[in-house]
């Protein structure tokens, strides 16, 4: 019998484990099979949450931009041949939404594993829950252009899009261009369109707030350089 696919929540940010639910990491303590981004911070989870298994005795599978694709099938041997349930984790948050995870998700329907999710921290779902804007129809961009006049356009493109479709839009900087990207984003939308931050969402440093572009412009807003933050716009 083939073993199955946990999709394993991570922290936001670290050491900050009390949002995972206790379910979860009791089931995590009995598997010894892992596909994560970077070895290191998945065995500092796993060190975190006390797993009682020696790290020496588990099996890391790197998932990134560096893994050739033609490897990836192989990463779920252990479930199809060994009957091994395996555990998928992301950097930061959940695995397979906006993380490389989900093309392992994919195969592992392909292959008929079962694939498990459990509940956790979803830095894109909790900036939606508490930003206010439409959380019926919304969709998250990624990363947008890095320089400025194609991220200015970029936006104006997303807020025509918001106001035709009453669609909140969500996207991501590199933490430490993040004030920059504010500054485009106050520069490029209309006064009347809203626009949230939600920044190191679930650590004692978090700063969560939504206004109207003109209330931005008249604030003081925190620095964001190299803090994790989603960024989002709702145009009418």
């Amino acid at each position: 019998m083939a073993g199955a696919l946990y999709l394993i929540p991570t922290p936001l940010g670290d050491g900050i484990i009390e949002p995972l639910p206790a379910y979860m990491i009791q089931k995590v303590h009995e598997i010894d099979v892992f596909i994560t981004e970077r070895g290191k911070t998945a065995r500092q989870f796993l060190k975190q949450i006390k797993t009682p298994i020696p790290l020496q005795e588990m099996t890391f599978f790197e998932l990134n931009k560096r893994t050739n694709p033609n490897d990836i099938a192989s990463f779920l041997i252990p479930a199809i041949k060994e009957g091994k349930n395996i555990g998928l984790m992301s950097e930061a948050g959940c695995p397979g939404v906006a993380d490389p995870g989900a093309v392992v998700v994919q195969m592992a329907h392909q292959k008929g594993i079962k694939v498990i999710p459990f509940v956790g921290p979803s830095s894109i779902l909790l900036a939606l829950m508490a930003s206010g804007m439409n959380g019926q129809q919304f969709a998250f961009h990624g990363y947008l252009p890095i320089k400025s006049p194609e991220r200015k356009k970029a936006l104006k493109d997303l807020k025509r899009r918001s106001a035709k479709n009453n669609e909140t839009q969500l996207f991501i900087e590199t933490p430490y261009r993040n004030d920059g990207f504010v500054e485009d984003a106050l520069s490029a939308l209309q006064p009347n369109t809203l626009f949230g931050i939600a920044t190191d969402i679930t650590l004692p440093s978090e700063y969560i707030c939504t206004h109207k572009v003109q209330t931005w412009k008249k604030k003081t807003i925190p620095s964001l350089h190299k803090r994790p933050t989603i960024f989002l716009l709702l145009a009418d």
